[in-house]
């Protein structure tokens, strides 16, 4: 590994010093810097733009060409002459200036050569075929290789380190606007430019009074070959692996037209490729925003979806996925534009683990804990939406979406505990889900605008849980003898005896029904009055109102099949739970907002009437209050590409009627949960900086982030756990001691020719309070991150990433330090073979120490695609996973009162071939 970093590094240098720099400014005939002049060299022996620059606001530009090469120069300004001039390098740096004539024709000139990057107000475009090398295949290849945009490892889009909200493909959009979607299937050829909209408004007559600064959308343009015809992908393939047979068959195809647009994505595998993850698909809500999102008011649902064990990496034991997605567009008149689309995943997964849990404060008596689990998960799930939009003038605009979510999800785990033995556990679970949203938005006139927003939100869970644990008739009343543990009772007949289970059984089988209904409508008005060109004003009145039910009981299972109620012990607790949680608040807002210089300045305040009520086992909670949040936010423009920003808010923290529900539920095999219908709100306080700068004369990309939160009478949680067990009983809390976090996080990225280099850092601290066994435990964490990482962007020659990631995470817990160090190196290279053949491999190693112990493990992929010329229909590819036939990871994490490490079983080596057919 460390000789092909050496080798690559060696190549980088030889690379850089090879080149002259050709600098100068541009000005127009009075001598005025020209910002934003698009300069360009074609290498006149190969055709080929070899490099470009973009005038700064001093009407500086910077080329890097090759020694000894003739080029031609381009320069161009919209409404100037272009300027064209052949130049000859040699050894030495050339410096020349240019000044542009203003062009008074009205023909338009052609120029032979695109511009790889033009700006226009708050709109950057890119010429996508500037930025392909040939080894490209979806939207997302493309996207990485342009700079000031980045493409995540799950698939989003960053812009200036924001994330892009919304991808649309020639103006409408692609899934909701889903990133992820248009990064993995959107075909490479089909791309001609690509827009980033700055600034990004989904209404006009907004774009003007809300601060839209960090929204940003994307905009791809099609190649007019790929307009009013079908095109697309699908690949079909077959392949080998240690444990069988491999299959895939991935249709993606795509019509667009200036009425309509139709898209299709299918995907069924058996190789674990997720076209979006379990969680992906969970938060695709299809794009709604809170009315009340910004009023300083924060709701939690919670959530009663199965506890799902997560993929890491979208990798696990086996994956059987089979994906459809079709989204539509249609605009029978300019007036109306209808939308939607129809998702269905399922998948049918295993999930092998190994893990060990040590406790870090020897005061508890609680043993470390080595279970080994292996888990099925099955899992089918549909979404549908619906959208329109009409828009009869430029003063009025209607917009209502539905959206719908239905799943039946199964999880069955095995487990056995070193502690309390062998567990089975099922959970089943079939919800739904209706959202509702509808805006209005009307302008008066020129210095008065109203909007109405209205969401409406129905939900219904049903999760089911059934354990069954063993036990030994025999010795239900030995309690616990740490001086004689074989003479003690089995590990869940406390817990038994506390529920009112028959003891008598061979088999404790405990089954928990729960029943969770959703009913929310959280709605505003909106009116600003815009008072100058420099301040405007707005008032909100708005309303949440929303109605939780809660129902839940637990049943035994008798070894006969016969079920039987419990009957809870515990003082106070019943085994049932029959709930109604009501949350209701009015307010009333004020923001002022005033432009100064290069100062935008925006201070509110909002004045909430609270009522909370909850009414279980015929007695009634309630908490009703009154309360002013204040919020601020300053912005600094300081150049048209960078700025800073302050912003402070105070927020009302509410939670979910899970945590009120005084009846025990079942969480886990070793926890059982008593809610507490005395909850109280808390109160968050949270000040945000963030800079961000992108420099189009030198591509440098800064951002930067602060953030500090301060949580007061915060919600915890209190465990006691039983004598000499891992099984605990838990409550929620309102803490009297403030919970706080700091994080920082930065970027800076820079191009130096075909090379673009990067380093990032992450920093987090954070405290939060918690009580063990009646114990205080204050815990603090403190996490820092280290990337850098260089990438080139050859056209002709191949190309590399080299990243290396470093991590220390330093965690506090009282009477107890633990350090886990990682190191992550990882390079991927691909390369265009005689135009035909197309390389590319990326292997990661990783290696993790903690408290002296290190476990590490190296992932090598690698694949051949095959096509004869750009223009052929067919396309043959050779794909090899895991090539090092790696069975597991190891990973180490630090939880409140606790270290973990985890052994996770991946799938084998997989060798596939794929056959491809390009409409």
């Amino acid at each position: 590994m460390k000789y092909i970093f050496t080798l690559l590094l060696l190549f980088v240098a030889n690379t850089i010093i090879a080149q002259v720099k050709f600098e100068g400014v541009v000005k127009d005939a009075e001598g005025e810097a020209l910002e934003f002049a698009n300069v360009i060299a074609i290498n006149k022996e190969s055709k080929v733009l070899e490099s470009y620059a973009v005038t700064n606001e001093a009407g500086r530009y910077k080329l890097n060409l090759g020694k000894n090469t003739t080029y031609t120069i381009q320069v161009s300004y919209i409404g100037y002459k272009n300027f064209e001039q052949e130049i000859t390098t040699k050894e030495e740096s050339i410096n020349q200036n240019f000044d542009l004539l203003i062009d008074n024709s009205l023909d338009e000139v052609e120029l032979v050569y695109e511009m790889p990057v033009t700006i226009s107000g708050d709109t950057i475009t890119y010429n996508a075929d500037s930025f392909k090398n040939g080894t490209e295949r979806k939207l997302g290849d493309v996207l990485e290789k342009m700079p000031g945009v980045e493409v995540t490892d799950e698939g989003e889009i960053e812009v200036e380190g924001k994330t892009v909200g919304k991808v649309m493909v020639d103006g409408k959009d692609f899934f909701d606007g889903d990133s992820k979607l248009a990064t993995k299937n959107i075909p490479a050829n089909a791309i001609d430019k690509v827009q980033v909209l700055k600034n990004y408004s989904n209404n006009s007559q907004l774009s003007g009074v809300t601060n839209n600064q960090d929204n940003i959308a994307i905009n791809i343009k099609l190649k007019e070959g790929k307009k009013n015809f079908w095109f697309g992908t699908v690949t079909a393939g077959v392949g080998d692996s240690p444990d069988g047979g491999l299959y895939l068959a991935q249709p993606k195809l795509f019509y667009y037209s200036p009425e309509k647009s139709i898209n299709f994505i299918g995907d069924i595998n058996n190789i674990g490729e997720l076209a979006l993850s379990r969680r992906d698909i969970f938060n695709f809500g299809g794009g709604f925003q809170q009315p009340s999102q910004q009023s300083g008011t924060n709701i939690n649902l919670g959530s009663n979806d199965l506890g799902f064990r997560q993929l890491q990496n979208n990798q696990a034991k086996d994956i059987n996925t089979k994906f459809g997605a079709a989204n539509f567009s249609y605009s029978p008149k300019s007036s109306l534009e209808l939308s939607g689309f129809a998702i269905f995943a399922s998948s049918r997964i295993d999930l092998q683990e190994n893990s060990s849990v040590l406790y870090t404060n020897n005061d508890l008596n609680i043993p470390d804990e080595y279970t080994q689990s292996n888990t099925e998960q099955k899992s089918d799930l549909g979404l549908l939406k619906f959208s329109t939009t009409y828009k009869p003038n430029a003063n009025n605009q209607l917009d209502y979406d539905i959206i719908g979510r239905i799943s039946k999800d199964e999880q069955i785990n095995g487990t056995y505990s070193t502690v309390v033995g062998g567990i089975n556990q099922l959970e089943d679970t079939d919800p739904y889900k209706i959202n509702q949203n509808l805006n209005y938005y009307y302008t008066l006139d020129d210095s008065n605008i109203f909007a109405l927003s209205i969401q409406h939100l129905l939900q219904d869970e049903d999760p089911f849980y059934n354990a069954l644990l063993e036990n030994d008739p025999t010795n239900n009343d030995n309690g616990f003898d740490p001086d004689n543990p074989e003479n003690d009772e089995d590990s869940y007949d406390g817990t038994a005896e506390d529920i009112g289970l028959d003891r008598s059984q061979q088999y404790y089988s405990v089954n928990q029904e729960k029943f969770v209904k959703t009913n929310q409508l959280d709605a505003k008005l909106d009116y600003w009055n815009i008072l100058n060109k420099k301040s405007d004003i707005n008032f909100t009145v708005g309303t949440i109102y929303s109605n939780q039910q809660f129902d839940s009981n637990i049943f035994q299972t008798l070894d006969d099949g016969t079920d039987v109620d419990t009957n809870s012990n515990i003082t106070g607790v019943s085994d049932v739970n029959d709930i109604k949680y009501t949350f209701s608040d009015v307010y009333l807002g004020m923001h002022y907002r005033y432009k100064t210089g290069k100062f935008t300045i925006s201070p509110g305040l909002s004045a909430h009437a609270y009522g909370v009520k909850n009414d279980q086992f015929n007695t009634v909670t309630t908490n009703n209050f009154f309360r002013l949040l204040p919020d601020l936010n300053v912005r600094v423009q300081l150049k048209s590409s960078e700025n800073l920003n302050l912003s402070y808010k105070m927020q009302t923290q509410f939670t979910d009627v899970n945590q009120f529900a005084r009846g025990l539920v079942l969480n886990n095999y070793n926890s059982t949960f008593v809610g507490n219908p005395s909850l109280e709100n808390s109160l968050s306080h949270n000040i945000n900086l963030s800079y961000f700068s992108f420099n189009m004369f030198n591509y440098t990309n800064v951002f930067a982030f602060l953030n500090y939160s301060k949580n007061i009478d915060n919600i915890r949680t209190e465990s006691i756990f039983q004598p000499g067990s891992v099984i605990r009983s838990s409550t929620p809390f309102n803490s009297d001691l403030a919970d706080e976090t700091f994080t920082a996080s930065g970027r800076f990225q820079r191009r130096f020719g075909k090379l673009q280099a990067s380093i990032r850092g992450n920093f987090n601290f954070s405290k939060y309070n918690q009580f063990i066994n009646n114990l205080l435990s204050v815990n603090k964490s403190f996490t820092q991150t280290y990337t850098p990482s260089i990438r080139s962007n050859f056209r002709e020659a191949p190309n590399f990433e080299l990243s290396y990631r470093y991590s220390l995470s330093d965690n506090d817990q009282g009477d107890r330090t633990t350090k886990i160090i990682t190191n992550s190196p990882s390079i991927e290279f691909d390369a265009l073979i005689f135009k035909k053949f197309t390389f590319a491999t990326d292997y990661g190693y990783t290696r993790q120490t903690l408290e002296g112990n290190t476990n590490s493990f190296g992932l090598w992929n690698a694949n051949l695609m095959y096509r004869k010329t750009n223009e052929s229909k067919w396309e043959y590819e050779i794909k090899a996973t895991n090539i090092l036939d790696v069975s597991s990871k190891l990973t180490n994490s630090v939880g409140g009162f606790s270290v973990s490490t985890s052994e996770y079983f991946i799938q084998p080596r997989f060798l596939t071939f794929r056959a491809i057919y390009n409409l």
